[in-house]
């Protein structure tokens, strides 16, 4: 089957092309990007919760890193075999096997947490949640584009990181109202549970397209075909390596978001105050999101990335020093903006630089060194957090992000080292066909 976006002449949407509003004009797109919303919903209500229920009830950071860990390290290890999986089945049914499966997995952490067993078994759950996700990422990632025409693309990622920041924001917010109005911990996960229904009810009506790469390699040589196009595509390869690097030293605060505010801020898991703060960061982050596909979108997205890494690394310096919740909120929502700004411009500008035929063997390396790296540094840092505080850890991630300033500034690349306009590429401008200073 061949892409959509590969054979149809541009559409006449009235829209600006390459802006949110013009990819919420297409049918598919939109029934697909509400029916994600509502089941992310439910998904940040757990990912709020979760973690906070493991901080009180231990109050172990390095207890909180491993339970992430648990949920997000599948990703650093299935991604690439989930993506060569991708490429060989029905995008579509893999996807609704694995939502079946997170949905009883859910159900089971529920019932884990009422009968407070051992957290083994959480954990457990929680890894079998993260086993399903690292294999529906790469099938959903390499499809979800293709509902869009090409030109349309970065409205549409800019929409989608958007929904997963906005969801961030309504998800712990409706968890502290289901818990005041007496709502348990486990009834919020079984709650979560009924909301993945929503995106198995969209990937029911929508015909998700299904192109595959015509790789066929086979054995241990199948896995490598993604990271052979990245290795041959400079660009493909500097924003890999330099979001692994991000996550790895810079985004461990997320993970371990509820020991950082107790030990940073003396301000308890359990407390509303937490609850808000997290939904004030999440803010930040959602309109980061949508300002790359709406008042940022004419602006060159290799200058959001600089701008992004040096915003990210003074507020993230600024938010390891305070004391108190007084500058938290407004510290945090800045914090959340640079932080989702500077990664939609990065996965925007790496799906511009691929073939659609390359999404699903590549978008894995993305999932590794973005969602499978951030928990790798909550275990580690939760552990060192532990010997010598939470504020050299994030001032080290900080001063890091600022080395990253320099060093993924693509517009030191030559026009060589970025996909050609012929094959889907950007067309050169004078801002990016040549070294800027």
């Amino acid at each position: 089957m061949t892409a959509p976006s590969e054979i149809d002449a541009p559409p006449d949407h009235g829209r600006t092309p390459g802006t949110a509003r013009a990819a919420f004009s297409y049918r598919s797109f939109r029934i697909i990007f509400i029916g994600l919303a509502l089941s992310n919903i439910g998904t940040w209500m757990q990912n709020f919760t979760l973690p906070a229920y493991i901080d009180d009830r231990t109050g172990r950071p390095a207890l909180v890193g491993l339970m992430v860990f648990m949920q997000l390290g599948p990703l650093l290890v299935l991604s690439i075999p989930g993506g060569v999986l991708a490429d060989r089945v029905s995008k579509q049914k893999l996807q609704l096997t694995m939502q079946s499966a997170s949905v009883v997995l859910t159900i089971a952490i529920a019932y884990f947490v009422a009968a407070e067993t051992a957290l083994w078994t959480i954990f457990i759950a929680q890894l079998g949640i993260g086993v399903a996700n690292a294999l529906n990422a790469p099938a959903f990632q390499s499809s979800m584009p293709l509902l869009v025409h090409r030109q349309d693309l970065p409205g549409a990622i800019s929409l989608n990181s958007a929904m997963i920041n906005g969801t961030r924001v309504i998800g712990p917010v409706l968890a502290a109202i289901l818990a005041v109005a007496g709502l348990s911990v486990s009834s919020i996960f079984l709650v979560n549970a009924a909301t993945y229904l929503f995106f198995i009810a969209a990937l029911l009506i929508v015909r998700m397209p299904d192109v595959r790469s015509g790789n066929t390699a086979r054995g241990w040589r199948s896995l490598l075909t993604g990271v052979n196009t990245a290795r041959h595509r400079q660009v493909l390869s500097r924003l890999l390596i330099g979001m692994f690097l991000f996550s790895l030293f810079s985004l461990v605060y997320i993970g371990l978001f509820p020991s950082v505010v107790r030990l940073n801020l003396d301000i308890s898991p359990a407390s509303a105050t937490y609850r808000w703060l997290y939904a004030t960061w999440g803010a930040g982050a959602f309109f980061g999101a949508i300002s790359v596909g709406t008042f940022l979108s004419r602006v060159d997205r290799k200058v959001l990335i600089v701008r992004g890494f040096l915003g990210f690394g003074i507020s993230l310096f600024v938010f390891s020093q305070l004391r108190g919740p007084e500058f938290a909120f407004p510290v945090g929502f800045v914090l959340g903006f640079f932080y989702f700004m500077t990664a939609t411009a990065i996965t925007t500008t790496l799906q511009l630089n691929m073939k659609n035929t390359e999404r699903a063997t590549v978008m894995p390396l993305w999932f590794m060194v973005f969602g499978g790296t951030v928990p790798i540094g909550n275990l580690l840092f939760g552990v060192v957090i532990e010997w010598i505080g939470a504020r050299a850890v994030l001032g080290f991630g900080a001063v890091f992000a600022l080395f990253l300033a320099w060093w993924v500034d693509l517009r030191r690349l030559p026009p060589s080292a970025f996909l050609p306009e012929e094959d889907g590429g950007e067309p050169l401008t004078p801002s990016n066909a040549t070294r800027l200073l």
